[in-house]
């Protein structure tokens, strides 16, 4: 089975975790959870809805995944502090495989310094960051910039889910 590795932390965005979850497992995906501590639970904003972090950074390899997806909330925030998972996103991201993330996943994209000459979208707050990154900023629904499908709200979550579900059609 195909795996899509999910860099999730405490406080997620609950919608943006279960909503293209629920729809890749439905594709016929295998989710793998990589956060700080294998083993740990870590729930949504509203201290609910845990999930059971599989892996830990450095015990898989980019070459595992199909694709990565990086729900917002706090969690990007969260993880963006841990070195591994920061140069494992930097590594993934050599291999041209896709990227799904959405509201302020992109700051864990700023820390690993991927996002120069990008064209992306994200939550309002994150906009100046990922100037700064040297990423262009447009406000749409969602935008495809070659590998990397970014999105701005959980209203956005239909077309993203449609988007990242036609990228992953087209690449395997």
């Amino acid at each position: 089975m195909k795996k899509i590795g999910v860099l999730i932390g405490k406080l997620y965005e609950t919608s943006e975790y279960s909503e293209p979850a629920e729809a890749f497992k439905d594709a016929g995906y295998e989710l793998v959870h990589i956060g700080k501590e294998k083993g740990e639970k870590v729930s949504d904003k509203n201290g609910e809805n845990p999930v059971t972090i599989d892996e830990v950074a450095d015990n898989v390899s980019p070459e595992d995944f199909v694709a990565l997806l990086i729900p917002g909330g706090y969690s990007p925030d969260a993880l963006r502090s841990d070195e591994k998972i920061v140069d494992f996103l930097r590594n993934y991201f050599t291999l041209d495989k896709p990227v799904f993330t959405i509201c302020h996943g992109p700051q864990l994209l700023v820390t690993a310094e991927v996002l120069s000459g990008r064209t992306l979208t994200c939550y309002k707050s994150v906009i100046m960051d990922v100037k700064n990154a040297g990423a262009n900023y447009v406000d749409r629904e969602v935008v495809v910039d070659r590998n990397l499908i970014t999105s701005r709200t959980p209203k956005d979550l239909p077309a993203f889910i449609d988007a990242s579900l036609k990228m992953l059609k087209e690449r395997n």
